[in-house]
């Protein structure tokens, strides 16, 4: 059986907002979804305008699974550190392909926004 993504996957607008209001608390996460019959090993390489990459390693996705990766907790993603109130760009790695989704949930308002889009795949 052939899974369905890329091995590569760019997201070039990230943000985690700073604030948050109500019981809910603002971010960022990644959805990678694996549909292959081996387990995804996964890298991520997150860019700056104004600073050096930061990168997090060893996070897994099962074989027919999905992950949800939340980028303001380091453990989630392999150890890397994401400031809040900073924009950035995220390139995804994975050695089986994958699908990739990154959202945005914004709460420093009353009215809460939610973002939603697929990353953009590479091809190798």
């Amino acid at each position: 059986m052939s899974s369905e993504g890329a091995r590569v996957w760019i997201v070039p607008d990230g943000f985690i907002p700073e604030r948050s209001t109500g019981g809910l608390e603002s971010h960022e996460a990644i959805c990678v979804l694996n549909t292959s019959r081996r387990d995804a090993r996964i890298s991520l390489t997150f860019y700056f305008e104004d600073r050096e990459p930061v990168r997090g390693e060893g996070v897994v996705v099962p074989a027919e699974r999905t992950r949800h990766l939340r980028t303001d907790r380091p453990g989630e993603i392999g150890g890397a550190e994401v400031p809040r109130g900073m924009p950035y760009a995220l390139r995804v790695e994975s050695d089986v392909p994958v699908v990739v989704q990154h959202s945005r949930m914004d709460t420093g308002q009353e009215a809460l926004a939610l973002m939603s889009v697929l990353g953009h795949p590479v091809e190798r």
